[in-house]
């Protein structure tokens, strides 16, 4: 059984509400909508963009990767969706991350975000220029956050020690 098969409802329900946050906090579309939610989810899936998206637990863990962010980070779906999201990055100091989060909170995104990310075989990359969103339900409740970027940059393995 594949992905789309085993996780289509998912796909298709936590893409559809990634691709209405990011609208809503930011003004812009991830992806032109078509208004068909399983065609957008596809295209959000297959975008030569990374999308990722964590839940609001304490852990953060991810809970949704697109086909870019799983070849990036050299996960399959079911490795991705279990792994909290502070395993996928440099650690940061807390006043830092703190900091970060308030200010997602406060705006509901930030578009400016940078650091290092690893991979599940260690490689390292630095992201730029990332947007993080919030990600609500219709109601409004928080479901965790999730961001986008469009390019990463591979860091040598003597440029990280």
């Amino acid at each position: 059984m594949n992905l789309w098969q085993s996780q289509r409802e998912w796909l298709v329900s936590h893409g559809s509400t990634l691709l209405e946050t990011h609208h809503l906090r930011t003004g812009r579309h991830l992806i032109d909508p078509s208004g068909d939610a399983e065609a957008d989810a596809h295209r959000l899936f297959d975008a030569p963009f990374v999308v990722v998206s964590a839940g609001a637990d304490d852990d953060q863990v991810l809970n949704y990767g697109n086909a870019t962010a799983l070849q990036l980070w050299e996960m399959d779906w079911d490795t991705f969706v279990t792994t909290p999201s502070r395993q996928t990055a440099e650690p940061v100091h807390r006043d830092e991350r703190a900091e970060f989060l308030r200010q997602v909170r406060e705006k509901g995104f930030i578009d400016d975000y940078s650091g290092i990310r690893i991979s599940s075989s260690g490689n390292r990359f630095l992201i730029a220029r990332a947007t993080v969103w919030n990600v609500t339900d219709n109601l409004g409740r928080h479901l965790g956050q999730a961001a986008t970027f469009f390019s990463w940059d591979p860091i040598a393995q003597e440029e990280a020690n």
